[in-house]
């Protein structure tokens, strides 16, 4: 049974910097994209990061710029969060595809989900 465990977040300040990372388990070697989502209150999941299996990335438009995603293996990925604003404010979540190696922007390409991290900047 594949699974995602989310580290990191909290609270920051606006303008200051967070790392999450993600460890997936229960499956052999595989190349399947992984990525980030989130959601905040009362709003609609929204694509964060993406990447490949051989590190190539994409992401949304809101923190494009900011926030950078690398995969350290086929089962481990970070995000490092920039210049973060309060409209960052969400729950994050790890995602994994089943088995296509790109990433894509929406929620239902991807088929593993993590527990999720609450990420919150506020002053």
């Amino acid at each position: 049974q594949v699974q995602l465990v989310e580290s990191g977040g909290g609270l920051a300040q606006p303008g200051g910097s967070l790392r999450l990372s993600c460890a997936a388990s229960g499956f052999m070697f595989d190349t399947s994209a992984m990525g980030w989502f989130r959601q905040a209150p009362g709003k609609e999941r929204e694509f964060v990061a993406g990447i490949s299996w051989h590190g190539d990335a994409d992401y949304g438009n809101s923190v494009k710029g900011r926030f950078t995603i690398s995969r350290d293996s086929s089962n481990t990925i970070d995000l490092r969060m920039n210049s973060l604003k309060p409209e960052d404010t969400a729950i994050y979540y790890c995602v994994k595809k089943h088995y296509e190696s790109a990433p894509t922007p929406q929620a239902r390409d991807y088929s593993y989900w993590g527990q999720g991290t609450q990420v919150t900047v506020t002053s």
